[in-house]
C-alpha cells in the first residue's frame, strides 16, 4: 500500500508541475501580447486597485513601471501623474468622469487633456463584477495633423456641400477630415464625431479589414485607386455600392502622411444594371420561345432575389375575362396559390382581383384590416402574408392580361425601389404574356381554318394519326367522313362570296353539333369537310344514323340576308380497319366514296368499296389531261350544217368540240364535258370554242362562201360567269365577225333557274 501511495503522489506531483508550467507559459504569452500593444492598457478591480498594466501605459503618463505594481489605487496613480506633470488639466473632473463611466457599466470613448498639452483618447469598458479595463492612446499627433484642415475652414465648408462622401485619413487609417455627407450617412451628428474613428467603428469587421488592406497597399505603393467599385455594409447591415477614388497625400518632403478619398453612391446604377441584366436574360427566354410558365417563374425568382422578405406572384386573366389563373409564384405557399386559382375578378377580390377589375394598382398595407381582403383573409393569414401590392399587367394596346403582386410579411407600403421593380416586372410580364398569346394565335391560325375556326388539313393529319394509333392499340373502329357540298359554286356565283362564306360557317357549326367532343371536324378548303369519328362501333346502322343526322343538318335552310339558301352534300365514308389502316389510305378511300356519291346523283352518302379508287384515279387523270389539252391544242371543232329543206341551202352550222387525245384517240364530249363542268375547266374551254368558231366563220366569209350563222353551245357553268357578255364581244372583235352571224345556244331549264340572270342576259 505504501508503494502505491508513493506512486500516486509522484504521478500527482508530475501532473501538477506540468499544469503549472502550462499556466506559466500562457501567462508569459499574455504578458508579451499586452506589452506589445501600441496603446496603453490598465485593468482595475471593483475597488479601483490596479490589477495589471503595460509599459505603454507607464510611458504615456511618464511613471516608472515599478510604481505601477498591482494593488496601487487609481487615486494614487493620478497623484503620481500630477507629480510627473502628466495629470489631466482637471484631475478631479478626470476621476469623476472615470467613476461615472464605470458605474454606468457601458463602454465609452472619451478624451482627457493633459497639463503638458497632450490629448489622450481613453476607452473604458466596465465588467459585470465592477472591474474595468481601459485603453489609453496619445492622439496629440493625430489632432496636430487635423490642424491642417482647421486652418482651411473654408475648405471644410466647401466639402460639406459636396453630395458625395469625402474624407482624409492618416497612415493608421484614422479619419482626419470628413464631410457632412459621410458623417450623416454614418449616423454621426457632427463631422467632428468622426475624427479618430476607423472603418472598424463604421462597418462589420470583414468589410473594415478589406478597406484597411486596400488603403495600406495604396500608402505603400503611392499609387492612386481611381473609380473602383466597392460594396459597403454599415453597422446596421444596410448595403450600398460606391464608386471610390483614393489618392495618397504627400508633404513637402514627398513623404506620404495619409490619403484622401471620395466616393459616389452608385447603388441605383448597379440596381439598374442588375435589372438590365435580368431583363436581358428574361427577354432572351421570351425571344427563344421558352414556355410562359418558365419565363414567369424566372421573373418571380429574379424579383425575390432583389428584395429580401418579398414574394412575387403573377396571376393570368382567363380567356373568359373573368377568372384568374395561376401563372407563377415560386415563393408563395402552394396551398395558398391553389386556393386563389380560379377566383373571379371583382371590386373586393383581394389585391389582384381588384386591381384587374379597376385597371389600376391596388396597395393593401394590412391584409388583416383591409376590407378588400374580407373574403380572402383566412387564406393569406395562416401563411403570415400581411401586405400585398398588386398592379395590372397590360398589353401594348392596354388590354388587361393579368396582375403582378408583391407579398410582404410585414405591415407596410412599398419602398421607392420596390415600386420601380413593380413597374419593371409588370412591363416584362406583359411582354412575355403578350408574346405567348401571339404565338398561340399564330399556332391556331396555322392549324385552323380562318373562316370557320375548324381544324385545317395540317391539324387533320395529326388528329387522324392519333385516332388510328388509338384504334390500333385498343382494337377499336374509327370512321373518316368526307363531305363535299353540292353546287356550292352556284351559291357563290349567284349570291356572292359573302353569302357563300356565311353558308360555310353555318354548315361548320352544324357539323360540330352533330358529333361528340372527342371527334374532329375539319375544313379542307373550299366546300370540302372531313369528320374523324373517334372510337366508333362496328354497327353500320349506328354510323348511318350519325351520317343521316349530318345530312339533315346540312340540308336545313340557311338564312343569309333576305335569302334562304339550301344545300346538300355528297358524303363518302371509310372505316378503320376494314377500308384502310393508315391515315392517308382512309382519307383517300373516303374521298373516293364521296365521288361515288356524286356519281349517284349527289345528296347521298356512300361507304367505300373496293374499286372506287380506280374510278377516282381515272377521274383525276382525266382532270390533269384536260388541263394540259388546251395548252397542247388537242381540241378541234367539227361543224354540223343546218340545211333549209325547201331551198337546200346551208343557213347555219353548229360547232361541236372534239378532243384528239394523243393516246386515246378521238374522245367523245360525253366523256370529258361533265368533268370540265365540275372542275371549272369548261370556262377556258368554252372561251376557246367561242373564239375558234368566230374565227372560222369569218375565214369562210373571206374565202367567198355565203355567210352562215355559227351556233355555239353555252354551258350552265359559262352562263353563270358575270363577264359572259364581255367574253362574247371580245371574240367577235378579235375575229371581225358580225354579231348576227353568231348564235349562242342555252337550255330552257338553265334560263328559268334564276330570273335575275334571265333579265341580265
Amino acid at each position: 500500500m505504501a508503494r502505491l501511495a508513493d506512486v500516486s503522489y509522484d504521478t500527482l506531483e508530475g501532473e501538477l508541475r506540468t499544469t503549472i508550467a502550462g499556466l506559466e507559459g500562457q501567462t508569459l504569452r499574455f504578458e508579451t501580447a499586452i506589452e506589445n500593444i501600441s496603446q496603453g492598457i490598465c485593468f482595475f478591480d471593483a475597488d479601483e486597485r490596479l490589477i495589471l498594466s503595460n509599459r505603454r501605459y507607464a510611458e504615456i503618463y511618464r511613471i516608472a513601471p515599478e510604481e505601477l505594481r498591482p494593488g496601487v489605487t487609481l487615486s494614487e496613480i493620478v497623484e503620481r501623474r500630477v507629480a510627473a506633470g502628466t495629470a489631466a488639466t482637471a484631475a478631479d473632473t478626470y476621476l469623476a468622469t472615470a467613476r461615472s463611466i464605470n458605474s454606468a457599466k457601458a463602454s465609452r470613448l472619451w478624451t482627457a487633456k493633459l497639463v503638458d498639452g497632450r490629448t489622450i483618447q481613453i476607452r473604458n469598458q466596465p465588467m459585470p463584477d465592477g472591474s474595468w479595463i481601459a485603453t489609453h492612446e496619445d492622439i496629440t499627433e493625430l489632432l496636430a495633423n487635423r490642424q491642417i484642415v482647421d486652418e482651411r475652414i473654408s475648405l471644410q465648408a466647401l466639402i460639406d456641400w459636396v453630395p458625395d462622401y469625402l474624407w482624409v485619413k492618416d497612415t493608421q487609417s484614422r479619419f482626419v477630415v470628413v464631410n457632412s455627407a459621410l458623417a450623416t450617412d454614418s449616423g454621426r451628428n457632427k463631422t467632428s464625431d468622426m475624427i479618430g474613428l476607423t472603418d472598424f467603428d463604421l462597418h462589420p469587421p470583414e468589410f473594415a479589414r478589406k478597406f484597411r488592406l486596400v488603403e495600406q497597399r495604396l500608402l505603400k505603393s503611392g499609387q492612386p485607386m481611381i473609380d473602383a467599385e466597392e460594396f459597403v455594409v454599415d453597422a446596421s447591415g444596410a448595403g450600398k455600392w460606391l464608386s471610390s477614388t483614393k489618392v495618397p497625400l504627400r508633404n513637402r518632403q514627398n513623404e506620404i502622411f495619409g490619403l484622401v478619398g471620395i466616393a459616389h453612391d452608385i447603388t441605383a446604377r448597379k440596381q439598374a444594371d442588375v435589372l438590365r441584366s435580368g431583363q436581358a436574360q428574361i427577354l432572351e427566354m421570351i425571344a427563344t420561345s421558352a414556355p410562359l410558365e418558365d419565363v414567369l417563374d424566372r421573373l418571380m425568382r429574379f424579383v425575390e432575389s432583389q428584395l429580401k422578405g418579398i414574394f412575387g406572384s403573377v396571376l393570368l386573366l382567363d380567356k373568359d375575362g373573368i377568372h384568374l389563373r395561376h401563372g407563377a409564384a415560386p415563393g408563395l405557399a402552394k396551398a395558398y396559390t391553389s386556393a386563389i386559382d380560379g377566383a373571379a375578378i371583382g371590386p373586393k377580390v383581394g389585391s389582384c382581383g381588384t386591381a384587374i377589375y379597376r385597371r389600376e394598382p391596388v396597395i393593401v398595407t394590412d391584409i388583416l384590416q383591409d376590407p378588400l381582403w374580407d373574403d380572402y383573409r383566412e387564406l393569406a393569414a395562416p401563411h403570415g402574408y400581411r401586405s400585398c401590392w398588386s398592379t395590372p399587367i397590360l398589353s401594348h394596346r392596354g388590354v388587361v392580361l393579368g396582375a403582378f403582386a408583391m407579398y410582404s410579411m410585414t405591415v407596410r407600403e412599398p419602398t421607392h425601389a420596390e415600386t420601380r421593380l413593380i413597374e419593371f416586372t409588370t412591363h416584362i410580364a406583359g411582354i412575355a404574356i403578350e408574346r405567348k398569346l401571339a404565338e398561340d394565335q399564330i399556332h391556331f391560325m396555322a392549324n385552323h381554318d380562318a373562316l370557320t375556326g375548324l381544324p385545317n388539313r395540317a391539324l387533320l393529319e395529326d388528329r387522324l394519326s392519333q385516332a388510328v394509333l388509338y384504334a390500333q392499340r385498343y382494337n377499336r373502329w374509327m370512321t373518316v367522313v368526307f363531305i363535299d357540298l353540292d353546287n356550292f359554286k352556284l351559291v357563290n356565283d349567284t349570291f356572292g362570296h359573302n353569302a357563300g362564306d356565311e353558308l360555310l360557317k353555318t354548315v361548320a357549326s352544324r357539323l360540330v353539333g352533330c358529333v361528340k367532343a372527342t371527334d374532329t371536324v375539319v375544313r379542307l378548303g373550299g366546300d370540302e369537310f372531313v369528320i374523324v369519328l373517334f372510337d366508333q362501333t362496328t354497327n353500320v346502322d349506328v354510323v348511318s344514323e350519325t351520317l343521316q343526322t349530318i345530312r339533315d343538318a346540312i340540308a336545313e335552310p340557311v338564312l343569309v340576308g333576305e335569302h334562304r339558301l339550301r344545300t346538300t352534300a355528297s358524303i363518302g365514308i371509310a372505316n378503320y380497319p376494314k377500308d384502310g389502316t393508315s391515315p392517308d389510305t382512309l382519307l383517300a378511300n373516303a374521298d373516293a366514296a364521296m365521288y361515288r356519291a356524286k356519281e349517284f346523283g349527289r345528296d347521298n352518302f356512300q361507304f367505300y368499296a373496293p374499286g372506287f379508287n380506280s374510278t377516282a384515279h381515272e377521274k383525276f387523270l382525266l382532270q390533269e389531261e384536260l388541263r394540259n389539252a388546251l395548252a397542247r391544242s388537242e381540241f378541234a371543232l367539227h361543224y354540223q350544217p343546218q340545211v333549209d329543206l325547201r331551198s337546200g341551202q346551208v343557213f347555219a352550222v353548229e360547232a361541236l368540240v372534239r378532243w384528239n387525245h394523243p393516246t386515246r384517240g378521238l374522245v367523245s364530249p360525253a366523256m370529258f364535258i361533265p368533268t370540265a363542268e365540275e372542275t371549272g375547266l369548261i370556262v377556258p374551254l368554252g372561251d376557246w370554242i367561242l373564239h375558234e368558231a368566230c374565227r372560222q366563220n369569218k375565214a369562210w366569209q373571206r374565202a367567198g362562201l355565203s355567210p352562215v350563222t355559227v351556233c355555239v353551245n353555252v354551258s350552265a357553268r359559262q352562263f353563270r360567269e358575270k363577264n359572259l357578255i364581255d367574253r362574247v364581244v371580245n371574240a367577235l372583235k378579235e375575229s371581225g365577225l358580225e354579231a348576227r352571224y353568231l348564235e349562242l345556244e342555252v337550255t330552257e331549264s338553265l334560263i328559268m333557274q334564276d330570273s335575275s340572270w334571265r333579265s341580265q342576259r
